[in-house]
């Protein structure tokens, strides 16, 4: 779908990377399909109607976009401004 209506960038790649290593069970492709694998199943479980799920689903896409846009490189080793208990 990217190629055919010409929407390609660099982060609609790698989404469609992880979404066609998660929908062919291709995981060793990149590290994000077992999770982006796992949370479409669950969605899967948790609506029984088609568009309950497509309106969680395509949530789920989003946040993987954004991901792929702007988040790659953050990671949740920064220090805690907290102390410990």
């Amino acid at each position: 779908m990217i190629d055919e209506f010409g929407l390609s960038s660099a982060p609609l790649d790698r989404l469609a990377t992880i979404v066609r290593a998660a929908d062919t069970a291709q995981l060793n492709l990149v590290p994000q399909a077992a999770g982006f694998l796992a949370a479409s199943l669950g969605l899967s479980r948790m609506f029984r109607e088609d568009l309950e799920q497509l309106d969680a689903g395509l949530l789920l896409y989003d946040a993987f976009y954004r991901w792929c846009r702007d988040a790659t490189e953050e990671t949740h080793n920064w220090p805690s401004s907290q102390k410990p208990a």
